[in-house]
């Protein structure tokens, strides 16, 4: 195993937490961000020396270059930079502010892309590096009532893969890592809940937003497990650009996939209808 420098946004929680701790435990150098000088301290507490920490909001962009640029003269070449700060937001699309949509961007895609581009120049110049996006089962699949989250989500997975395309020839690595249902607070305090407003969507949401409030801490996903995989990923020399984790991202993204192939084939003939020169019969 090679001793690598990692920088992980949102370190003082869920994925953030449990990653940073399995790369202490392994020995690696491990930078968090956190927005509270008390998530700061507790976080520097972990393995003095190896855990270090600095306060950022990821949508605070004109702050996310400087920070980076002190992070790597205090702490050397970050080798990984794993953007796991976001939250998710649950509303009926109808009755979700758009600032609500607007908020919901600013931190899980263009904070996350300003991290991206803050890390770049120095891992294009030593043409090495690694970029691992947390996406999320929603960047493939939808539910009713949270429209916002897998907008957020979808866009990662195709920002993440054009990307990979771009870095390549610079021997830089990309990951989008698409979690199922893990025991985070993803769906407890981190989650944005739009006020009910509008009784039509009463028959279809309730029950989809009292199940998620009730399997909260109860899903089956077990984040250490996840900073495991996060960890080998970066030991690899040809790591994927996409992975889904968890057994329920596996069975609804495979089902979507199913179901998007047999629409393909079934209006194939419209598909084509519309090009100027037709395919012989």
């Amino acid at each position: 195993m090679t001793i690598k420098t990692i920088l992980i946004t949102g370190a003082n929680s869920g994925f953030g937490k449990a990653v940073a701790t399995a790369a202490l435990n392994a020995g690696h150098q491990v930078i968090g961000t956190v927005r509270q000088e008390g998530s700061r301290k507790e976080f520097e507490s972990l393995v003095p020396g190896r855990s270090k920490s600095f306060i950022l909001d990821v949508s605070d962009f004109e702050a996310v270059e400087p920070m980076v640029k002190d992070i790597s003269k205090a702490c050397g070449p970050i080798d990984v930079l794993i953007n796991n700060a976001g939250y998710g937001h649950e509303g009926i699309l109808e009755e979700s502010p758009l600032r609500e949509l607007q908020r919901q961007f600013e931190v899980n895609v263009f904070g996350a892309v300003a991290m991206i581009k803050a890390v770049l120049p120095a891992m294009r110049l030593r043409r090495s590096g690694h970029i691992i996006n947390i996406t999320s089962m929603g960047g493939f699949i939808t539910m009713p009532g949270i429209s916002y989250y897998c907008g957020s989500k979808f866009a990662m997975e195709g920002i993440s893969d054009a990307l990979a395309k771009e870095v390549a020839p610079f021997g830089i690595k990309v990951t989008a890592v698409a979690p199922g249902s893990f025991r985070t607070d993803w769906a407890g305090r981190s989650m944005v809940r739009s006020d009910r407003a509008i009784a039509d969507y009463d028959e279809l949401f309730n029950p989809i937003r009292q199940a998620r409030i009730e399997k909260s801490g109860k899903q089956n996903g077990d984040p250490a497990k996840l900073a495991q995989v996060l960890l080998r990923l970066t030991e690899l020399e040809n790591p994927p650009t996409h992975l889904l984790l968890g057994s329920d991202a596996l069975h609804l993204v495979r089902e979507r996939l199913t179901l998007f192939a047999d629409e393909l084939k079934r209006l194939e003939d419209l598909t084509v209808s519309t090009d100027i020169t037709q395919k012989p019969a």
